[in-house]
């Protein structure tokens, strides 16, 4: 059975995650082409989003919480942007 996971970690979490993809080096070879580089960033901000996608509509999640899980949302979408493109 798996641990479960409080939604204040999870958003910690998730930030996290979206820090690692931020903070993967460009590679010399390739650049933002380099296949295995836009498959680590696209798998750590994949994880980040699976880490709070359903605390939106999660009934016991507070306001703030939910506010929180959709800001973090927008900020994966936000980081694949600026990385990827």
């Amino acid at each position: 059975m798996s641990k479960l996971i409080l939604a204040a970690d999870r958003l910690i979490l998730a930030r996290a995650l979206i820090q690692k993809a931020r903070d993967i080096p460009l590679p010399e070879d390739g650049g933002k082409f380099n296949f295995s580089y836009i498959a680590q960033v696209k798998d750590y901000l994949r994880q980040a989003r699976d880490m709070v996608k359903f605390i939106p509509s999660t009934p016991s999640a507070t306001v703030e919480i939910k506010d929180d899980a959709r800001k973090i949302l927008a900020e994966a979408d936000q980081a694949s942007q600026e990385i990827l493109h």
